[in-house]
């Protein structure tokens, strides 16, 4: 199996990176403003992009520590079976992200793909929690012209 990682470091406490992993609004802010169910363990969210998009569940929550979810009904093909994991761990005087989407059968150019988005969008992570600017889905950074 095959892992994406991520790692960025977000001049902000724990406390307010948590709540953008775990609530409808923060989530809003910095993936998809198309997003509904964001809750307790055992939520469905469903992130929307022009309609369609994952849903996962939300199997771990570690106050402030740590956010797992897991594919949930619809999502693409080679994301089934994969997990998501944000782990928080301050130091120096920010707290970083460690971000790993695990479990990928086979590396792929979509793979790839989604390796690079997750950066986009981590980093939409940190302006959105740093200044209040994230860039969502559709105004995200395109990575290519289709």
């Amino acid at each position: 199996m095959m892992d994406i990682n991520h790692r960025v470091g977000i001049k902000a406490s724990p406390e307010k990176i948590y709540e953008a992993l775990t609530t409808n609004d923060g989530l809003a802010q910095w993936w998809t403003n198309d997003i509904s169910g964001a809750g307790d363990v055992g939520s469905i969210i469903e992130f929307r992009f022009n309609g369609g998009g994952p849903d996962f569940a939300v199997v771990e929550l570690v106050a402030n520590k740590a956010v797992r979810w897991k594919h949930s009904g619809n999502m693409p093909e080679p994301w089934m079976g994969t997990e998501i994991l944000f782990q928080l761990q301050v130091e120096n005087e920010q707290t970083f992200v460690r971000f790993t989407h695990s479990d990928w059968k086979e590396p792929t150019d979509f793979m790839a793909h989604c390796s690079t988005k997750w950066a986009v969008f981590l980093i939409s992570l940190k302006d959105a929690v740093e200044t209040n600017q994230g860039r969502p889905f559709p105004n995200d950074m395109q990575i290519d012209h289709s």
